[in-house]
This record gives structure tokens, sequence and C-alpha cells, in this order.
């Protein structure tokens, strides 16, 4: 056995015999009007597809409050969220600054009903142990994840074992509900949702007012950027089919992205010789209420794509390593392409021709 092996099962054992909760079996939640919901570790895709867990509490019942606990990465996906009544900025970084330290010790000792970490990806012990650290009469936490035991599970009263083994196509937003389905909390609506106000509908009107769109002219988006490297399909098929839709519709085109994407989108625009916008470094509702303006909206497999998805506009997501089945947005006008693991097997033709299908089924 490893040193570091050694240590991790050392502290997982002294972490047991201090902060262990007795389990129980019930099934019963009894009163629930304030409930805390632990993300810290997801990516901004992750808690978007996971949206449907708020939305299920939320109709089983009603006039419960959700404090949401999220991470600096994805905090962006739940501001304005209609179903978060409040939430908080896990940085581990910031734990030593004691302002911040007492905030979030405030947020945790408010006294919840239920306290719970949804899992659909990976088991993160810190989630567990905020959890645990909460002033909570009841706290839901995995069992296992796909046969993996969740050496943290002791912190939990109530263990759900999760296991897609069997169904290994189920979309994420409605695996992540199979956590609460044991206590009778669920939903049939596994959309995810972005709450934009008048503010930001008004912020991207003045947007599409400033690219001179014409009122025959279609407004089409896209985000050409990712965070995986393996996500991101080729500049120069991106290129190549906004020349062929520019060729056949006489499109407005923007492109969305942050500072990130710069590269990227400079050489899109460059290379396509037309005049599309960009928009930059814009807040989650924003990019919402402009794609919910678009005829269509074409991305790579990442957070946009989600954001997209919340929306009514018809979207094409274009896949690569990540299967679709679990990640691609939910909805009737919502379509995927994947050929294989390498994303540029997706071939601009098969694009554009999906474009035209939804195109012409708009008119």
């Amino acid at each position: 056995m490893s040193e570091k092996s050694f240590t991790s099962r050392l502290i997982t054992k002294f972490f047991e015999k201090l902060l262990s909760v007795k389990k129980n079996e019930s099934k019963e939640l009894g009163e629930v009007k304030n409930v805390l919901i632990v993300r810290q570790h997801n990516q901004l895709g992750d808690l978007l597809s996971g949206v449907s867990l708020f939305r299920a509490f939320k109709e089983k019942y009603p006039d419960c409050k959700i404090t949401l606990i999220v991470s600096p990465h994805n905090f962006h996906g739940i501001v304005k969220n209609k179903f978060v009544d409040r939430y908080f900025i896990f940085d581990k970084n910031l734990l030593f600054k004691p302002s911040y330290f007492f905030s979030l010790r405030k947020i945790l000792r408010q006294g919840y009903d239920v306290a719970i970490v949804p899992v659909v990806v990976s088991i993160s012990f810190t989630s567990n142990l905020i959890a645990r650290f909460s002033k909570t009469k009841i706290r839901i936490g995995a069992e296992s994840l796909d046969g993996q035991v969740n050496e943290s599970a002791y912190l939990f009263d109530k263990r759900i074992k999760l296991d897609w083994r069997n169904h290994p196509d189920s979309n994420v937003s409605e695996r992540c509900l199979d956590i609460i389905r044991p206590f009778g909390i669920d939903t049939n609506n596994y959309r995810s949702e972005i709450t934009f106000d008048y503010e930001d509908l008004r912020f991207a009107h003045t947007f599409v007012k400033k690219t001179n769109k014409k009122k025959n002219q279609l407004l089409i988006g896209l985000h050409v950027g990712a965070g995986k490297p393996p996500n991101r399909w080729s500049l120069n098929k991106y290129v190549e089919l906004i020349k062929k839709l520019n060729s056949k519709y006489n499109c407005v085109f923007y492109l969305t992205g942050s500072d990130a994407d710069r590269d990227e989108i400079d050489y899109v625009i460059k290379n396509s010789r037309l005049p599309i916008r960009t928009f930059l470094n814009k807040t989650i509702p924003q990019i919402a209420a402009l794609i919910s303006l678009s005829e269509l909206f074409i991305s790579n497999d990442t957070g946009i794509m989600h954001v997209a998805g919340t929306t009514e506009t018809p979207q094409i997501s274009i896949f690569g390593p990540t299967n679709p089945f679990n990640w691609a947005p939910i909805g009737p006008n919502k379509f995927f392409l994947r050929e294989s693991e390498l994303i540029d097997d997706v071939e601009v033709e098969s694009v554009y021709l999906l474009c035209i299908k939804i195109l012409s089924s708009a008119k």
C-alpha cells in the first residue's frame, strides 16, 4: 500500500469516526420548507442539466425555499433562476478569509429540512462534507455510483444507490432525479431553465437592431469554441457552413463566446468574409435572451449548448467524444449530430442539410 493511499484511508477513517451519521431507511421526509442543494463541483452544463431536480422540488413542495451552493465556475447558470431562492458561491480559496468563512457558516446554519448532494458524473467529498456541516434534519446522498462505493456515504442518513449501467443512454436531466425519486419527488419536465427578464431581452433586442437585420433575414447564432479541444468542430467547417447558409438564406450571423474564444472567433470572421457580429463576455441570461430571438443556434458540445437548450429556439449540437443521449438538450426542436468520437467526422453537408430541414419547417 502506498503512503498516499495509507494517508487517504487514515483521513477517511478519522472523518468517519468524527462525523458519521446513522443510516435511516425511511423514505418519509416530513414537512419540507427549506431545502439545501450542494452542486459546487459541477460544471455549467452539469448544473443546467440538473435544473429538473429544482423543478421537481418546487412541484412537490410549492412553498419550499431552495438554497443552492454553487462554484465560481457554474453559478452564472442559475442567476435569476425562478426555482432557486438563494445561492451561495463556494470558493475554497476564500475559506481562510474570516468574513467569507462566517458568511458560509451563516448559510449552512440557517436550518434546513433537507440537504441533498445530487450525483450524476462523480462523487465529491467536499460537497458531501458541506452537506454534513449544514444544520439539517435530513441529508440525502449517494451510497454508490454505478457500482462504485461512496466512501463518504457515512455523512448522510439517507443513502441512495445510483446505477445507470443498464441505461447508458439515459439523459442527465433525468438521471439527476433518481436520488430524490425514492422520496416521491419527481417531474415529467426534464427541460432546463434560464430565467431572463425584461432588461435582458431589451439588451438582446438592442444588439439585434445594431446588426441592421432586415425583416426577411434569418438570425442565426453560433458558438465555435469549447473548453475541451476534442469537443471543438473544425473552424474551417464552421466557415464553410456559414458561407453555404448565407448563400441560400442571406442570414445575419452572430458568434457567442468570451475572451478565451477570441482567436477562434477572429479566425471564423476573417475567413468567412462576412459582417458577423460578436456577443462576447455577456451574462448567461443575456445570452439566453438573444438565442430566444434567433431562428437557429448551432454549437459544439459545451456549456453554451445547454444555455441554448433552455430556449424554444431550434438548435443543432455537434458532438464528438461525449454521448449525446446523455448530454444533448431535450426538446422537440433540439437536434444533435454525431458520427464517432472524432467530432470532425461530422460533415458540413450533414449540418447544412439539417439546417435546411429546420429552417424550412419553421416557415
